[in-house]
């Protein structure tokens, strides 16, 4: 089966992956002052690269994505949101009911976008 994989490019991959351990509450896969990976569900990998080693070098301003986890109910949305704030990510979208479902968005340590969402 093959791997789908995210990459959030990162300024210190280090910093960043203790933040989403604390987040995800997982280990890395693969960690280096370069890169971290982390396991999601599978086949899915979520990865950290040091945005200065990137090649092509990367133009879009950092913090200009957005990764979405979709999870099965309102309540584990509020779960997640309690969480998130627990490891200091900035609160972006408090908990709120949109036309796709419940949903908050938060930022990690580089400003991309985290959203945690539940579908009717």
């Amino acid at each position: 089966m093959p791997n789908h994989s995210f990459i959030l490019y990162v300024e210190d991959p280090l910093k960043s992956a203790a933040f989403y351990e604390k987040l995800l509450r997982a280990k890395p896969v693969d960690a280096s002052p370069g890169f971290a990976m982390f396991a999601l569900t599978a086949p899915t990998m979520l990865g950290l690269w040091k945005r200065a080693d990137v090649e092509p070098k990367v133009t879009a301003p950092t913090g200009s994505n957005e990764v979405g986890f979709h999870v099965e109910t309102s309540a584990i949305v509020d779960e997640f949101f309690i969480a998130a704030q627990n490891v200091g990510a900035i609160v972006l979208q408090k908990p709120t009911q949109m036309d796709f479902g419940y949903t908050f968005t938060v930022a990690d340590p580089d400003g991309h976008r985290l959203r945690v969402f539940a579908t009717p």
